[in-house]
């Protein structure tokens, strides 16, 4: 694959001709550019928001669906079957290894959810593959059939009423891929490119990948909402070190940068090129316990490691104070979040008291995954990982820390191949069940649920609360199910992350994503003047020494 070096490619950005080109200092690399197959930010950063679209979006900055590549869809009355009409004339990207004959038609929306549907469809047998998002939200045992109705409309037909459907449809994960792509890379023996080679209907279309050092896109010049795109090419730059990301932001180098951590933060905030954004995250950081593994299927055992975590002692030093500490598996910030009724006793007495009556012996050893890279839910993993083997030593558990590259470290997890890891969520769509059913369910297995946790009564409640549209129903369920997941507790929550991003002040139109993302649609450049942030009422930003909301 083609990659520009990077000295050339900051000497080219720093040329006047270039005045609208865009620099966004990543945090890693992504896995690949097909949103169906991975569930990370910094993957759908690189392609479902740059490269692809979907039927349906969110609003910018919003959880609202609004219109994509469907301008309208109807619903029947029972609320099984939606039908989506098609945005004629809709381009793919034309690139030097596929010239598309045709526009968008709903044979390429069928193509990309047969896909994730049929395993014995002949794309899936030269290229297998799993969907984590797809099958962890239980969508394959959801969707009937998908079925294009003509060359502009196209069908599904669901098994039960979905509540969350619109929502989970404008996911990431489901980003529209061009079924004549397809078919040319079945045809030459190469499907796995549609991984490494994106072709996509999005504003930005694919240059370059270098990996650990930067991804290159060019403004895509057919593209159907082209009032989106204000600038002429994008680059992320890669750098997973916290340091030497925060020194590209000091020396100018990024207009738009990931992930802050809470100590950088202030120092950031007086420089005057810079305005540091944040929002209340939507996020949870937490230990996935992987009830699988011995001693970890002992829930006293699990009860005891968490009741030996000082968890706002984690909250002081892994985020600086700016996060609160959570207490199950939805933030506060989620409609249908219950608080805890009973908080369990914490402490290393009452964490000692647990651990004898589980029956495991002090002195077992557990191996514990550190994140290789920093996240809104964890802006310091190393930090973490040291504090809660800390903890654990305190009743005579052993702690051994691994970590792998950041891909691999997923990879990994889906295999159910962790003892205890440090991972957490950042919400996708605004719904409860993104986060419930996502997480926990018989049906994440292998997907997202990391824990590797099987509740029957559990699942059950989540499946009913997502048939339903009655939102008094759905609390109900909802709050039964969240009793039931802190009781068994598979995981420790640890926090509830705010999150801050550094943008420079010549930059216009950027605004944080409720879900943790990156989008560059609207966002503009112009060195002649510094433009205020616009953002959302809830956000928050710093110029200088003054906040404002």
């Amino acid at each position: 694959m083609r990659g520009l070096k990077i000295s050339l490619l900051l000497a080219a950005l720093a040329a006047p001709q270039l005045a609208s080109a865009l620099v966004f200092c990543s945090e890693g690399n992504p896995a690949g550019f097909d949103p169906a197959l991975y569930t990370t930010s910094t993957v759908f950063d690189a392609s479902a928001e740059t490269l692809f679209n979907r039927l349906v979006e969110f609003r910018k900055g919003s959880t609202e669906v609004q219109p994509g590549l469907a301008k309208s869809w109807d619903v029947a009355d029972d609320g099984k079957v939606y039908t989506f009409h098609l945005r004629r004339g809709v381009a793919f990207h034309s690139t030097d290894y596929f010239h598309p004959s045709r526009p968008l038609e709903a044979s390429d929306v069928v193509f990309t959810f047969a896909r994730m549907l049929d395993k014995s469809l002949p794309f899936n047998k030269a290229f297998p593959a799993t969907f984590p998002y797809f099958d962890s939200m239980g969508m394959r045992e959801d969707i009937l059939g998908v079925r294009a109705v003509d060359a502009q409309t196209v069908e599904f037909r669901l098994r039960r009423r979905n509540a969350p459907f619109l929502q989970n449809l404008a996911m990431s994960f489901a980003s529209i891929q061009s079924a004549e792509y397809a078919a040319a890379l079945l045809a030459r023996g190469a499907a796995t490119e549609l991984d490494t080679r994106p072709i996509g209907t999005g504003p930005f279309q694919f240059v370059g990948y270098e990996r650990d050092r930067s991804i290159t896109y060019k403004a895509f010049g057919g593209y159907w909402n082209r009032g989106e795109i204000k600038i002429d090419t994008l680059v992320f730059l890669i750098e997973s070190d916290p340091d030497q990301r925060l020194d590209a932001i000091r020396t100018g180098k990024c207009d738009v940068s990931a992930f802050l951590r809470p100590q950088d933060v202030d120092a950031l905030a007086r420089q005057k090129a810079q305005l540091v954004v944040s929002q209340v995250g939507s996020n949870l950081g937490y230990i996935a316990y992987n009830v699988e593994r011995q001693p970890l299927n002992n829930v006293l055992f699990r009860k005891a490691l968490d009741a030996a975590l000082d968890k706002p002692a984690l909250v002081q030093a892994v985020y600086g104070g700016k996060a609160r500490v959570a207490d199950n598996g939805l933030p506060p910030t989620q409609w249908g979040y219950v608080p805890r009724a009973e908080h369990p006793a914490a402490g290393i007495a009452q964490a000692k008291a647990l651990l004898a009556k589980s029956g495991v012996k002090a002195g077992t050893t557990i191996v514990l995954w550190q994140l290789p890279v920093q996240r809104a839910y964890n802006p310091n993993p190393s930090i973490m990982a040291q504090m809660i083997k800390a903890d654990w030593a305190k009743i005579g558990v052993r702690t051994e820390i691994r970590s792998f590259e950041w891909a691999e470290y997923n990879r990994r997890a889906s295999l159910g191949q962790q003892q205890a890891m440090l991972i957490g969520w950042t919400g996708d769509n605004g719904d409860p069940d993104n986060w419930l059913g996502t997480l926990f369910t018989c049906d994440g297995i292998g997907g997202n649920n990391d824990t590797r946790w099987c509740n029957k009564r559990y699942t059950a409640l989540i499946g009913n609360a997502k048939s339903t549209v009655s939102r008094t129903e759905r609390l109900a369920l909802y709050a039964e199910a969240q009793d039931i997941l802190m009781r068994e507790l598979p995981f420790s929550p640890i926090a509830n992350a705010e999150i801050y991003q550094s943008v420079k002040t010549t930059v216009h139109g950027f605004v944080v994503s409720p879900f943790g993302l990156n989008s560059f649609r609207d966002v503009s450049i112009d060195e002649a003047k510094n433009g205020l942030y616009v953002g959302l009422p809830h956000h928050k930003w710093v110029f200088g020494d003054v906040s404002r909301r």
